[in-house]
C-alpha cells in the first residue's frame, strides 16, 4: 500500500510542476498576443495542478490507518478526490465556455509572434507525454483521480492543439476562429467532466465488482476437495484494492464442525494470498449425498426452474424428506419481475411435488 501511494504521489508532483509552469508561460504568452484561447489554456493547466493537489490530498487521507470511528479504513476517500476533480474539469469548462461567449459578442483581434506559436507547440506535445504518463500510471495503480487527472489532460492538449490551428488560421486568412473554437472545445470538456463524475459516482454508489475478480476467488475456493461450488459471493469496496466479502460454499451433508471449520480457515487464507479479498464470512449449503431419489429430485427441479426466463443459476439445494421440505435459492436477472418470477417457480415446484414445504431465496445477480 505504502508503495502504492508513493507511485501516485510521486506521478501527481510532476503534474503539479508540468502544470504550474506551462500555466505561467502561457498566461505571458497570451496576454502579449492579445489571445483568449491561450489565455483559458492557462487557465485550463492550473485547474489541473489543482487536481493534482487534490489526488495527493485523497491519497494521503486515504492512506490513513483504521481506527475506532472508520475501522475498514479511510480506502474509500479516494473516490471523494476523483468526484471532487470532476466538478473542478466541469467548472472550467463552463467557466472557459463563458469566456468563450463573451469574445463572441466583443471579438478582439489576435496578435501572434513565432514565439507565441512555439510555447504552443510545446504545450501540445508536453500535454500529450504527460496525459499519457499518468493515466498510465493511474491504470496500473487502480487510481480514479490520477486516471481522471491523466484524461484531462489529454484534453488540455487537444485544446492547445486547436489553439495552434486557429493561430495559424489566423495567420494564413487573418480569419479569426479562437473564440467559436474555445466555444467548441469548452462543450467538449464539460461533456468529458460529466462522464468522469458519473463513473466517480458510481464508485462511491458502489459498483458490481469485476468479473476476472470474482471468477478468481470463486476459482481458489473450487480448488480446495470436497467443495461442490461457490455462490452468492459478495464483495464491498472500502477503496481501490480493497475488498472485504462472503460466499457460500456447498460441501457434502456429512462433513463435520471441526472439519469445516478447518476448511473455511485455508480457504480464508488462500483466497487472500492470492487475491487481495478478505473473506470475513463462509456460509454452508449442504449437498444431499445419501439419498438416490434426492439426488434426482435436484436434478428434476433445477431443470424445472432453469426452464424460466431470467433464471441465471439454481444453488443451495437441500431436501429433508422426514419434514418433507425443499430449499434452494435461485439467481435471477435484474431485468424480470421478482415477485411474478417467485410466483411462477414456487408454484411449479409445488405441483411437482405436492405436500412438500418450498423454501426458496431468490438472489440478485450481484457477482459473476
Amino acid at each position: 500500500m505504502e508503495n502504492r501511494n508513493a507511485v501516485i504521489i510521486k506521478t501527481s508532483i510532476i503534474g503539479i510542476a508540468t502544470n504550474v509552469l506551462l500555466a505561467i508561460f502561457k498566461t505571458i504568452v497570451g496576454l502579449l498576443a492579445n489571445s483568449i484561447a491561450v489565455v483559458l489554456d492557462a487557465i485550463n493547466n492550473l485547474s489541473d495542478a489543482m487536481s493534482s493537489i487534490i489526488t495527493i490530498v485523497g491519497t494521503k487521507l486515504a492512506g490513513k490507518s483504521p481506527d475506532k470511528k472508520h475501522p475498514l479504513g479511510y480506502g474509500r476517500v479516494e473516490y471523494l478526490s476523483a468526484t471532487l476533480i470532476s466538478f473542478i474539469v466541469l467548472y472550467a469548462g463552463i467557466a472557459s465556455l463563458r469566456e468563450s461567449i463573451k469574445a463572441i459578442v466583443s471579438p478582439t483581434k489576435p496578435d501572434y509572434s513565432t514565439l507565441t506559436l512555439v510555447i504552443i507547440i510545446v504545450g501540445v506535445v508536453t500535454k500529450i507525454i504527460l496525459g499519457r504518463y499518468v493515466k498510465s500510471v493511474g491504470v496500473k495503480m487502480n487510481s480514479a483521480s490520477l486516471i481522471n487527472s491523466g484524461e484531462d489532460a489529454t484534453l488540455d492538449s487537444i485544446i492547445s492543439a486547436s489553439t495552434l490551428v486557429a493561430a495559424v488560421i489566423y495567420l494564413l486568412f487573418h480569419i479569426s476562429l479562437e473564440a467559436y473554437l474555445g466555444a467548441v472545445i469548452s462543450i467538449i470538456i464539460i461533456k468529458s467532466a460529466i462522464e468522469m463524475l458519473r463513473d466517480s459516482l458510481s464508485d462511491i454508489l458502489g459498483e458490481r465488482v469485476a468479473g476476472e475478480l470474482s471468477k478468481k476467488v470463486k476459482k481458489v475456493i473450487n480448488s480446495f476437495d470436497g467443495i461442490y461450488g461457490s455462490y452468492d459471493l459478495v464483495l464491498n469496496s472500502y477503496g481501490p484494492n480493497r475488498y472485504i466479502g462472503s460466499v457460500h460454499i456447498e460441501v457434502v451433508d456429512y462433513m463435520q464442525v471441526d472439519e469445516l471449520d478447518e476448511l473455511s480457515r485455508k480457504i480464508a487464507k488462500k483466497v487472500y494470498d492470492e487475491t487481495g479479498v478478505i473473506l470475513t464470512g463462509i456460509g454452508v449449503y449442504a449437498f444431499n449425498t445419501k439419498d438416490n431419489e434426492v439426488a434426482k429430485m435436484r436434478t428434476d427441479i433445477t431443470h424445472l426452474v432453469m426452464a424460466h426466463e431470467g433464471v441465471i443459476q439454481v444453488h443451495g439445494f437441500y431436501v429433508n424428506k422426514e419434514e418433507k421440505r425443499i430449499q434452494l435459492d435461485v439467481i435471477f436477472d435484474f431485468s424480470i419481475d421478482r415477485d411474478h418470477l417467485y410466483k411462477h417457480i414456487y408454484k411449479d415446484i409445488e405441483e411437482a411435488y405436492p405436500g412438500y414445504t418450498i423454501v426458496m431465496q431468490l438472489d440478485s445477480d450481484v457477482s459473476d
